[in-house]
């Protein structure tokens, strides 16, 4: 009840700004010690993965808090583990506004906002005021290039973040996916690919030697790849020992909102429209793995029926973005419970969870 009040106000503003007041008053409520106002109690839900413990399977996706500035006021909600990000080496300003645009007929979201974000040296320096690391939680710090850094040096970029963030993050995700960084999408083709992820491993190593720890490395895809390009991925995760993969990012389809207001700007596509051919990609990417590598579902989860046919397709977490901003803080728990008996009942099959 009270976040369908408070959405009215926030969808009757600019949606950037919006996002931003969003953002504050979750923080102000969880400071306040009112984090009830936002959203119901979230039960109990166990996963392991990645050598992780994750309190329930249902994540933030990354692109909410780009700068880790509110992470206990999204922990408050109930989230099962929270990723911020992207963030890249320099601090950058993103694309020129407006770049957020809401779909409500479709419950959909376009963005082209472009990594925009503080630098990586600010997101850490968020991080360590947060008592949600601090008392276990569940952090993935998802990292990217800048745009002005050629597309041939994006390692470099890639390697820096790693180097920053490896000590305070839970996991770190690799996005190589975003249709807003130009030719940012071309790492994922097979030898560009290759190579970025040998380098990320052979960090991974050095970094886990010198910080006593092993960080998993995660993979961020595009939803807008066709079964070839599926399978040469799958291939390359499981050559690399990658920790697990994402999938997938926004799309550059506009299948489902033809003609609506909004509907043709330039940027990914996230929300309802996403749904199903993000489910295709997890249902594709579970069958070239073979269970070797575990997959973190989003795209178009709305409901807790929604987040049930992620897992159903291979998905072993969800996270949540456009869903969270039309259906607020509830949505956490509609979907725990949603997932519960599915992985309760896996779970007693001895299956990996």
């Amino acid at each position: 009840m009270f976040y369908q009040l408070a959405r009215k106000i926030l969808f009757s503003l600019d949606a950037e700004k919006a996002h931003g007041l969003g953002l504050g008053s979750l923080s102000f409520l969880q400071a306040a010690g009112l984090s009830c106002l936002a959203g119901g109690k979230v039960p109990d839900c166990p996963v392991e993965i990645m050598g992780l413990r994750f309190p329930n399977p249902v994540g933030l996706a990354a692109g909410l808090d780009k700068d880790g500035a509110c992470i206990d006021g999204l922990a408050a909600v109930g989230f099962g583990f929270i990723e911020v990000g992207t963030v890249t080496p320099r601090p950058q300003p993103g694309n020129p506004r407006p770049r957020l645009f809401r779909i409500p007929e479709r419950q959909a979201i376009v963005n082209r906002m472009g990594f925009n974000n503080q630098g990586v040296d600010a997101l850490l320096e968020n991080v360590s005021h947060a008592a949600f690391p601090k008392r276990g939680g569940v952090l993935g710090i998802n990292i990217g290039k800048n745009f002005d850094t050629p597309i041939e040096r994006a390692a470099d970029d890639y390697l820096i973040c790693l180097d920053k963030v490896y000590e305070a993050a839970s996991y770190v995700t690799i996005n190589i996916s975003s249709p807003n960084t130009k030719n940012l999408r071309s790492l994922q083709e097979d030898e560009a690919l290759d190579a970025l992820l040998r380098q990320l491993k052979a960090a991974q190593e050095r970094l886990a030697d010198r910080h006593g720890k092993h960080t998993p490395l995660v993979l961020k895809i595009a939803p807008d790849l066709e079964d070839g390009q599926i399978q040469a991925i799958a291939d390359l995760l499981r050559r690399h020992h990658m920790d697990g993969v994402i999938a997938t990012n926004t799309t550059l389809s506009r299948q489902g909102v033809e003609g609506l207001a909004h509907g043709n700007e330039t940027g990914g596509l996230s929300g309802a429209p996403l749904k199903d051919r993000s489910t295709a990609v997890i249902r594709r990417l579970a069958q070239a793995l073979q269970g070797e590598v575990p997959i973190i579902g989003v795209g178009g989860i709305l409901s807790g029926a929604n987040a049930r046919e992620k897992l159903e397709a291979g998905a072993k977490l969800v996270q949540l973005y456009t869903g969270f901003i039309y259906q607020g803080p509830p949505l956490v728990g509609e979907a725990v419970n949603a997932l519960r008996p599915l992985i309760q009942s896996r779970s007693g099959d001895g299956k990996a969870y």
